[in-house]
């Protein structure tokens, strides 16, 4: 009877890991992605971006 009981809590925790590690791995994967995707919209973006005009630095005041 007490064999039977771990065995079954064994099944269980080895079950529960599983699913654990499946999400962990579909997190991983959705994650790395998402990076892919937003460097590469980052990217895009630098590429199309009009040049910035460079302004001067403002002249001190005289007295």
């Amino acid at each position: 009877m007490r064999f039977k009981k771990q065995e079954e809590a064994a099944t269980v925790r080895q079950k529960a890991m599983a699913e654990y590690v499946a999400e962990s791995d579909a997190r991983q994967i959705k994650t790395n992605k998402l990076r892919a995707l937003r460097l590469a919209k980052e990217a895009e973006d630098l590429a199309n971006a009009p040049a910035a005009p460079v302004k001067k630095p403002a002249r001190a005041k005289k007295k």
